[in-house]
């Protein structure tokens, strides 16, 4: 047994040994990746992927020095978990026994919503797990999928998304877990806990500023201040490090300010290393440092971007080798590149190896096909789809109670519909036709007549999703008039790079439903019958021209469970809890704005004819019983600069049927030396109460979470004055309170207390 295979020694110290007996092209070769079974794509799983694919290189020819990852083994051309499994064995044995020293490869995949792999559970959007307001929910779903991974042999998951929502026009919208940072973080760190737990390294992305780019274009430069890079975009990656324990993290395509991440050495050392103490991992999106070269143009040859993105702190290129191969080499041995800078990377992945069990000398390659749709799964999919639905307005048609229903709407019998844009259905099997959908996914109609089975249920598409085809909207219409009442479900189809109507690289012009699902919507508004309104969609579209509606729904891809989901809801057999983790406008036009704003983004009468306040605000959510708020309390009217306050409030059940209401704490700080934001969440519980009862909700609100980033870009508490607000979502806060911070100032630090305890008596 050699040093480096001791598994009494720590990981750094058997990654230092093995590190000492490797050659330059032994140590660069672990920072490179293979995607063997690349070549069967027909079409772009990743951005330019027909352009830098390397299809025809023999798998011995790449990993000839070793390799440091493989990449989507099953989440490729369609395989069976049996298949799969079998795959990544053999991958793994040759690259074992055909190199010299025999390092097995770290194995990752996709799994945003879910194992991104044939038949396995597709599980909600991202955006749908923060609708629910649930952490613990969010965990749980993360450790199934983890579970599922580890059982095929895989080491890395390509999640969570940290990306905070800043334009609800960006096509990836539906992968975040919306605008606000604070509900990002913790939901976030909810997820990577269930992942890293479970022995999955999560990588975070993407890091960082991908979600601010210029008019919500995909990759398109991002302009923003240190200031809002700070306070908005970079804490949730920092919470989900510290509270989540991730070990890794992606770089974002975006320049930002005119520099491009991948060789952004401010932000991938400086920050993230630094400042934050990360010991990880970086790895880089996929071909992000060869865009250095062929997009953003300040690299003249691959060895050159190779060299840009390693001295910044990019680890190991995904997901094949172009720029740390040979040119890289040479540029090394000529002294242009200082071999340090290898050696750094290589000890941090090989650390993780070590971490990993990859390094043991009884390693043995080892994967087994599971259930990958298993009871257990497809549960989790329901009761996550179930508490993500918002009901956002109704005048008393819901529950449904009518015998005669026109079902309207391009969603109403498209499973598709339900699934988010990385999910295997919409990501991969567009191009393999003969797989179908690869699990069991109801339509919406279908699942409505199960729960319905005494109704006359009538089906008419009405209009495409985006096509302007208006040819069947006359029969939709004539359907609604016939019928008691109409249920139109609207919406979105996700895909990639233009394919679809969300999704990545499937950005809007405006914030219009796709296509002319609104002058469908509205024709049927005009017939004067009850219309319920369902939106499944990756963003937030505006429904200002049909407020009208007799009950507004929305659902943000709420995955295979999601029929019976929306079915249940529309019944009342399950009773509505999600709330708006984005806001929902009033307005297609104009520059969306996000609840997260100064006094000047938000209503400035008199100043500006155009109006941002949303339809539904962030927050947002009814149910079929009331909540009623009271007993608002502040344990102190003053704190010091590192003290903390009580608040507490009480809610009551006033209504005549179980429910979990979310109850939501933000602060306003009421003057400080830059521009804050009117308010921000600070707190948010998920209390389930029964008809009558009354729970108390108290928030330990440390003052490190008042922190912002001051005119001399130190982050820190200001004494002051703050307002309390508690209540159902951002507009809607009957409870108000105030306390102040004394003293002085104080800086903090990364160290700083980044949560708000929450306890429900």
């Amino acid at each position: 047994m050699t040093r480096w295979q001791d598994k009494s020694l720590s990981p750094d110290e058997r990654a230092e040994a093995l590190r000492a007996e490797m050659t330059l092209e032994e140590k660069v070769a672990q920072l490179g990746s293979a995607w063997p079974g690349n070549e069967q794509l027909n079409g772009n799983v990743a951005p330019m992927q027909d352009v830098f694919a390397r299809g025809g290189v023999p798998f011995e020819q790449v990993r000839a020095d070793g390799i440091g990852h493989l990449t989507r083994v099953f989440g490729t051309a369609p395989v069976t978990a049996e298949e799969g499994a079998a795959r990544v064995v053999a991958l793994q044995r040759e690259i074992v026994e055909e190199t010299r020293l025999g390092i097995p490869a770290i194995v990752h995949e996709e799994c945003l919503t879910g194992f991104t792999t044939l038949g396995a559970t597709v599980y909600p959007a991202a955006l749908a797990w923060a609708a629910t307001f649930d952490p613990g929910l969010v965990e749980r779903m993360a450790t199934a999928i983890a579970e599922d991974m580890r059982a095929g042999g895989v080491h890395q998951g390509l999640s969570p998304v940290l990306d905070v929502v800043r334009d609800y026009r960006w096509g990836r919208v539906e992968e975040t877990m919306g605008e606000d940072p604070y509900l990002v973080g913790t939901l976030g760190a909810a997820y990577v806990r269930g992942l890293e737990k479970t022995g999955i390294v999560a990588t975070l992305k993407h890091f960082a500023g991908y979600s601010a780019s210029r008019a919500a274009r995909n990759h398109a430069p991002v302009s923003i201040g240190p200031r809002e890079l700070r306070d908005v975009i970079l804490p949730p990656f920092e919470m989900a490090i510290r509270e989540g324990g991730a070990r890794s993290v992606m770089n974002a395509y975006v320049d930002l300010d005119g520099v491009p991440v991948a060789a952004h050495t401010p932000l991938l050392t400086g920050i993230l290393r630094e400042e934050w103490g990360f010991e990880g991992v970086v790895v880089s999106d996929y071909w992000a440092i060869a865009f250095l070269k062929s997009m953003h143009r300040v690299a003249d040859t691959v060895g050159h971007a190779g060299a840009l993105a390693l001295a910044a702190g990019i680890d190991v290129e995904l997901p094949d080798t172009l720029c740390y191969g040979k040119e890289l080499i040479e540029l090394v041995r000529s002294g242009e590149v200082s071999e340090e800078l290898v050696d750094r990377s290589v000890q941090r992945l090989l650390r993780q190896k070590a971490e990993l069990g990859l390094l043991d000398a009884d390693w043995q390659p080892q994967a087994a096909a599971v259930d990958l749709d298993s009871p257990r799964n497809r549960e989790l999919a329901r009761e996550i789809a179930e508490k993500s639905i918002v009901l956002l307005a109704n005048d008393g048609v819901l529950p449904l109670d009518a015998q005669r229903i026109a079902v309207v709407g391009p969603c109403a019998d498209d499973p598709l519909a339900f699934l988010g844009c990385y999910s295997y259905p919409n990501h991969v099997l567009p191009r393999f036709p003969e797989f179908g959908i690869g699990v069991d996914v109801p339509s919406f109609v279908d699942s409505l007549r199960r729960e319905l089975p005494d109704a006359e249920i009538s089906l008419h598409e009405g209009c495409p999703i985006r096509d302007e085809d208006r040819s069947g909207i006359a029969a939709a219409v004539a359907a609604a008039e016939e019928a008691e009442l109409c249920v139109a479900v609207v919406g979105d189809r996700a895909g990639l790079f233009g394919e679809g109507t969300s999704g990545e690289g499937c950005d809007a012009e405006d914030l219009s439903l796709p296509g002319v699902q609104d002058e469908l919507v509205s024709a049927l508004l005009a017939t004067g019958k009850p219309v319920v309104v369902v939106v499944v969609s990756g963003r937030p579209y505006a429904l200002g021209r049909h407020a009208s509606a007799a009950a507004l729904v929305q659902a943000f891809m709420p995955g295979e469970e999601g029929g019976p989901a929306l079915a249940g809801v529309l019944t009342g057999r399950v009773n509505p809890s999600g709330r708006l983790p984005v806001q929902v406008p009033r307005v297609a036009g104009g520059s969306p704005n996000t609840y997260l704003h100064p006094p000047l983004g938000g209503n400035s009468e008199g100043i500006s004819n155009l109006d941002p306040t949303p339809l539904f605000p962030f927050g947002h959510g009814i149910s079929y019983t009331a909540f009623e708020y009271s007993g608002l309390s502040v344990s102190a009217q003053e704190i010091p600069a590192d003290g903390t306050v009580s608040i507490s409030v009480d809610v009551r059940n006033t209504g005549e049927r179980a429910g979990e209401e979310t109850v939501q704490l933000y602060l306003r700080d009421v003057q400080a030396q830059v521009t804050r934001p009117v308010l921000a969440l600070t707190g948010f519980a998920r209390v389930p109460l029964e008809p009558g009862q009354s729970r108390r909700v108290t928030f330990e609100v440390h003052a490190d979470r008042t922190s912002f980033t001051g005119l001399d870009l130190r982050r820190i508490v200001e004494p002051g004055a703050f307002e309390v607000f508690v209540g159902r979502s951002a507009a809607d806060l009957p409870c108000t309170g105030s306390f102040e911070i004394t003293g002085q100032a104080r800086e903090v630090g990364p160290d700083r207390v980044l949560t708000t305890p929450v306890v429900v008596s």
